[in-house]
């Protein structure tokens, strides 16, 4: 065999082929399925051309299905931050902040975050879910137990899991309920956990957290609340715990990848509480700290929210003027589902709002309970009042019984 046909042959056993074994096999099964259901999956790129206009395949469509509540992740003062960030500290933090990817931005956002929010004390994560699924394991383990909202989001049931603890769920914001179960299981616990989101990611409503602490106080609990989708937007920005200042959160946990505008996310608490989970959440000890541009930009971000307390109103006066102009229950965050049912409908409705140049994303199991697909609109600062007219217009007759 001469040498270039040696080498071509080489090449060839190099092509990769088609692998087919039990777990592809397993594998295209389950898609079938979930296709035959209407619940796969497909990423689609998206360009955000601005705080509110998107470009997908080729359309321009005025997004209602993003979590930039402020719009601030395209705003200048914000963009600069973040660029300003990069080129002073570098593209990534380089290691675990407890080796060398402490940079000095991380510490100036903890103590802004305490301070902003009202606690002794603050640390960052890498997202709201290694948050969660890394605070939770290190204050509770076995032998203790975890109240949770049945509809609270996944991380926290992820972090429940990983704790080892006994997970007592309650219905979605029945305290009489979670009342009932704390009379019976917190006597056999040694710690106890409620695990709760401050706003509902998926039903725009809110926990009400006053009759909740006063609970958690009464049973010697700790609360624990996720306010990721409340951090902005609520309170004058401060947050959902904001509306209820008698309580007592002990684990104030939000993200900066809502109306903050960026990626990240943090925990405010009491300063031994904060030392521990720097010294023992594994999510924190074993992930490389944040990157310096995502922790300039919430630097800024925090700034402009701080000083523009009429900013952080106004998603939630322009979700109240879209559930008004349908007759829908008053909005309670920025966030109004529309509720459809079948998975088959809630897609068609969304290509039905598409053609009409609104991108207004189906939401559907597991996401949601089965039963229950719907249209999670998401309003924001920037939106314009006729477009939120139009779009009530355009989903009045999506919503309609056949």
């Amino acid at each position: 065999m001469s040498k270039d046909a040696a080498f071509n042959a080489g090449a060839a056993s190099c092509i990769p082929r088609p692998v087919i074994n039990s777990l592809s096999t397993f594998a295209a099964a389950k898609l079938q399925d979930l296709e035959t259901a209407h619940l796969r999956r497909r990423l689609t790129p998206t360009h955000r051309l601005d705080g509110l206009w998107v470009e997908r395949e080729g359309r321009r469509l005025l997004s209602f299905s993003c979590n930039d509540y402020l719009n601030l992740s395209h705003h200048p003062v914000v963009i600069e931050a973040a660029a300003s960030a990069a080129r002073a500290y570098g593209a990534g933090a380089g290691a675990s902040r407890l080796v060398t990817g402490d940079h000095p931005l991380l510490s100036t956002l903890e103590a802004r975050l305490a301070a902003f929010k009202g606690t002794e004390a603050a640390c960052v994560f890498g997202s709201g879910y290694l948050a969660n699924a890394g605070l939770i394991p290190t204050l509770i383990g076995p032998g203790d137990g975890v109240f949770v909202d049945e509809l609270a989001h996944a991380c926290i049931w992820a972090g429940a899991q990983l704790s080892g603890a006994r997970i007592i769920p309650f219905a979605h914001n029945d305290l009489t309920q979670l009342a009932d179960r704390l009379r019976a299981e917190r006597p056999v616990l040694r710690h106890a956990m409620i695990a709760t989101d401050g706003v509902f990611s998926m039903d725009g409503d809110i926990a009400p957290l006053d009759r909740i602490s006063a609970l958690a106080q009464a049973h010697e609990a700790w609360l624990l609340v996720d306010d990721a989708h409340g951090l902005g937007v609520l309170g004058q920005g401060k947050g959902t715990a904001a509306l209820f200042p008698q309580a007592q959160v002990d684990l104030a946990m939000g993200t900066f990848s809502k109306a903050i505008g960026g990626y990240g996310a943090y925990v405010c608490a009491s300063g031994p509480v904060i030392d521990l989970l720097r010294t023992r959440a594994r999510t924190f000890v074993y992930s490389t700290g944040l990157p310096p541009a995502s922790a300039g930009a919430a630097l800024a971000a925090l700034e402009i929210i701080a000083s523009q307390p009429d900013l952080a109103a106004r998603p939630l006066a322009k979700a109240r003027r879209f559930t008004s102009a349908l007759g829908l229950a008053e909005a309670q965050s920025p966030i109004v589902p529309v509720v459809l049912g079948d998975a088959a409908r809630t897609l068609g409705a969304m290509r039905a709002l598409e053609a009409q140049g609104f991108l207004a994303v189906a939401i559907r199991p597991p996401t949601v309970p089965l039963g229950t697909a719907r249209l999670r609109l998401a309003f924001t600062a920037g939106h314009d009042d006729a477009d939120i007219d139009r779009l009530a217009t355009a989903v009045a007759p999506l919503m309609e019984t056949e």
